[in-house]
């Protein structure tokens, strides 16, 4: 997802809950804005700047009718929960959570704030909404489908790899997304007659030996089950593959940029600004039905293709 992808669903799914930008401007009222992410600070830096700019675009200013407060994992789940506390002590009008551990720990922490979530696959499944129609609760926002995807994937990676047998699946069992998106993955693979190969990392240390796992068994190419972990390790996972020569397929086109191979996932870029235009006040928000991406984005740079 690049830097406008991310503004616009941030901006999008944020202009819910204050209005329009006109709304915003005559408004006496500063706004307070919580993000809570997974990732490094660092990692996700130029989502962050992306997200500052849409704001801008939609008329709300920092330090003059909104203020924005962010809050980073770096990487640790586990300390998400004392971040979200402190997101709703200090009263934020809505809470940003990314990825589902982000998303249940500001759940956890915030019983009344609404929350807008951005990079989850099914909300429904994962127990964040009832359904995407009616969320339901306190939370609204977009979902990015990646466990449909995970199965389009491999069908996509298998036509740079015909002849594939063996598909190496990387991913990250804490993950309540990946372990979605590895069961379908499982399915797809049965009904296309290929065996897959599990390498499950759950820190950024665990990578090198997954691929040296890899290497034992020597895949034919590899699918990267996309979740904060696998994104904050995205370059040290391109260039794993590259040294191995392990054509890979990714879920964001970050990816890409950093060196992998392919990438496919939703086309943010292609989400209607007018959408953002409907006037709704924080009451009546929570009654609006969660979106998913209907279109995608297929992006590869074939300079490291084994």
């Amino acid at each position: 997802m690049n830097k406008a992808g991310w503004s616009s669903i941030l901006v999008v799914t944020l202009v819910l809950f204050f209005g329009v930008a006109a709304e915003a401007q005559q408004s006496k009222k500063v706004q307070r804005v919580g993000i809570l992410l997974v990732s490094t600070r660092e990692a996700t830096a130029h989502l962050v700047e992306a997200f500052r700019h849409g704001l801008r675009d939609f008329g709300y200013v920092e330090g003059r009718n909104i203020t924005v407060e962010q809050r980073f994992g770096e990487g640790k789940v586990e300390r998400l929960s004392d971040l979200a506390a402190d997101l709703v002590r200090l009263n934020v009008d809505v809470i940003v959570a990314a990825t589902p551990p982000a998303i249940l720990a500001a759940q956890q922490a915030a019983k009344t704030v609404p929350i807008v979530m951005v990079a989850t696959g099914d909300p429904v499944a994962l127990g964040f909404v009832t359904s995407l129609a009616r969320p339901g609760g306190n939370i609204t926002g977009l979902t990015i489908l990646s466990v449909e995807l995970s199965g389009k994937q491999l069908e996509l990676l298998t036509e740079i790899v015909p002849r594939a047998s063996q598909i190496a699946v990387l991913w990250n069992p804490n993950s309540p997304d990946t372990k979605l998106a590895f069961k379908e993955t499982q399915g797809t693979a049965k009904a296309q007659k290929l065996k897959l190969l599990s390498l499950t990392v759950q820190r950024g240390e665990d990578f090198d030996s997954a691929f040296q796992e890899a290497s034992k068994h020597r895949p034919d190419a590899l699918i990267v089950l996309q979740d904060a972990l696998t994104f904050t390790n995205r370059k040290m996972i391109a260039d794993l593959a590259a040294k191995r020569r392990l054509p890979a397929i990714f879920g964001l086109t970050e990816a890409v940029e950093a060196g992998g191979l392919m990438a496919y996932g939703p086309n943010s870029l292609l989400i209607s600004p007018s959408s953002s235009r409907r006037s709704l006040s924080s009451s009546s928000t929570l009654k609006q039905p969660s979106r998913s991406a209907s279109r995608f984005r297929r992006m590869c740079w074939r300079g490291r293709i084994g």
